[in-house]
């Protein structure tokens, strides 16, 4: 059956290709460039189904660059909106196409079982984000950490930057290295190695982590990071043709399997 799936999403990928066409960080849809008080697209109106949820934040300074975006929103929504189709097409999740965009002092957020946040080296949290972040894990939601380089990438500070903020969140929570053995990796696509995934332009392996009930490996993983590594900008240019099919094909397995794991834990 997943044989079946794997040859679906080769098959999809190549659907994707032949439909899009632009230019790397080429926001699509996004209703105005980033940055000047231009806020994102409307969200969808709450109906029960699933929806990909992107965490806004208040941006660090250095945190903008490309076109003046802030670090929070890079790839939006194409990264996503490719992943969501996948998704649709090779389980039986029918959610919403439409991203939604949330701060984490929005307690909207509470609504969803599942959020998605990126660049956290120049994520400055506040006072309510922490406490709504340690309710919303608390209450068995799940959070996918992505596209989150080491203090060498533009002048940020990499880990300690993220690790500051979860010590806010949890103080008593601790990052735990996962290999390959983790449900994760096998909850949809079975993800046979950790060393096959390809950086999209950083240097080194990439590393990924879980921080889990009680610190417990063998309870529930309440946050996902990959570190070092961007796994969603192979998402954003899987239609565009800068990256390999083949690598593309594990960037998308390692997120439906992340979503997967979030909507069943």
């Amino acid at each position: 059956m997943r044989f079946a799936a794997a040859a679906v999403l080769v098959l999809v990928l190549v659907g994707v290709t032949s439909a899009q066409r632009g230019r790397p960080g080429d926001f699509g849809d996004f209703g105005g460039a980033l940055g000047g008080g231009v806020v994102p697209a409307p969200n969808a109106p709450y109906n029960g189904k699933f929806a990909f949820v992107r965490l806004t934040y208040d941006t660090l300074p250095g945190g903008f660059w490309y076109r003046g975006q802030p670090a929070w929103a890079h790839g939006y929504p194409t990264s996503e909106n490719n992943l969501i189709q996948i998704l649709k097409s090779v389980t039986g999740v029918d959610g919403n196409v439409r991203t939604n965009t949330l701060s984490l002092e929005n307690p909207e957020i509470f609504r969803y079982p599942l959020l998605y946040i990126i660049e956290v080296s120049w994520w400055r949290i506040t006072d309510k984000e922490a406490r709504n972040l340690r309710a919303f894990l608390d209450k068995g939601g799940f959070v996918i950490v992505d596209d989150f380089k080491t203090a060498e990438w533009r002048g940020g500070r990499g880990w300690e930057q993220f690790a500051e903020n979860i010590a806010r969140v949890n103080p008593d929570a601790k990052f735990i290295d996962l290999d390959v053995s983790h449900q994760l990796f096998n909850q949809f696509f079975q993800i046979k190695s950790l060393d096959i995934f390809p950086q999209a332009y950083n240097a080194g392996q990439p590393v990924f982590r879980g921080v889990f009930e009680n610190n417990d490996v063998r309870k529930r993983m309440q946050m996902f990071v990959a570190y070092n590594t961007d796994i969603s900008q192979f998402w954003e240019w899987s239609g565009r043709g800068f990256r390999p099919v083949a690598d593309t094909n594990e960037a998308y397995k390692l997120g439906v399997n992340a979503i997967i794991y979030g909507l069943t834990h």
